[in-house]
């Protein structure tokens, strides 16, 4: 890593004090690290057109979304090392056909030499979708992740039936971006991620971004189904809450939720410090009982970590 930043404020990414800077507030939690459960690793190509989105979404925002953490592969796993994050995903996702299976893959690759990773894999309604599913579990994956809003489709596509079917009966958990935030999408949004919970009850989602913009929603499926939860990605920051501020009535549900609430970062595309999403958390002052869950235990416990 490099040397310590010399600026008293925000650290620079990738320095010794923006590691400090996250140590020091899990540390005094008696955690032995953190489990982030919503962060981006995929072929570089793939990330450079991400990064690319969102060098530009600028003028639809209204503002800036700076990528803090753009590197290269292992620079960026060297960072989430520093950090103390003992586990994390690949989230890979597939926005047209004919990619998954390749993304797949890739994830299989280098979930081998990382050996930190959470293998994750993902999928698309298409044909061949039920294949490629069974064939990442039976390669290994522990997660996988799917963005409604970006492959702009319905969840409940007849095609993905089976998908489902086969995850529910693999028990294994589904990182789902499917709120309407940042921008809706016409498959974004409760209804569609509600009418497969009807059919698959059992199903292990884990809807991403606290199910922004969606936030009661989501919440309302997540203490209606035991397997569905809430990751934290992005949430509460001070750059979310500008545009989708979270009901903050609504806080002693999320509190009483805490078994099945994950830390989630978004790494490396978060517009501000690493820190500032664990430092979000602390400040709805959920108590620090609340925080090892959301923080650790309960990723912990999912993945056996």
């Amino acid at each position: 890593m490099c040397t310590d930043d010399t600026d008293a404020g925000t650290p620079e990414p990738f320095t010794a004090a923006d590691a400090e800077a996250v140590r020091r507030l899990w540390e005094p939690l008696g955690l032995p690290g953190l489990i982030d459960i919503h962060t981006h690793f995929m072929p570089r190509n793939v990330l450079d057109k991400v990064w690319a989105f969102f060098d530009g979404v600028g003028p639809a925002l209204g503002r800036e979304w700076p990528i803090h953490y753009r590197a290269d592969e292992q620079v960026r796993s060297d960072g989430l090392e520093a950090f103390g994050v003992r586990a994390f995903t690949s989230m890979v996702y597939a926005h047209k056909p004919g990619m998954a299976a390749w993304l797949n893959e890739w994830a299989v690759g280098f979930a081998s030499r990382e050996p930190r990773c959470l293998h994750t894999s993902t999928f698309y309604p298409e044909p061949g979708a039920l294949q490629y599913t069974a064939d990442a579990i039976e390669a290994g994956t522990r997660v996988f992740k799917v963005h409604v809003q970006v492959g702009d489709f319905s969840p409940a596509d007849p095609l993905l039936t089976g998908v489902w079917g086969l995850i529910a009966d693999a028990d294994l958990p589904v990182v789902i971006h499917c709120g309407s935030g940042p921008a809706p999408g016409p498959y974004t949004g409760p209804g569609p991620v509600a009418e497969i919970l009807a059919r698959f009850p059992s199903l292990r989602l884990i809807v991403a971004h606290m199910g922004t913009t969606e936030y009661l929603d989501f919440l309302d499926l997540a203490e209606r189904y035991e397997n569905v939860g809430l990751d934290t990605t992005m949430s509460f920051t001070d750059f979310a809450e500008v545009d989708s501020p979270y009901p903050r009535d609504a806080l002693p549900r999320v509190k009483a939720l805490g078994d099945k609430v994950f830390w989630g970062s978004d790494y490396p595309n978060i517009p501000y410090p690493y820190a500032h999403g664990i430092e979000a958390l602390i400040g709805l002052d959920l108590g620090d009982d609340w925080l090892r869950k959301v923080l650790y235990d309960n990723a912990a416990r999912l993945f056996e970590v």
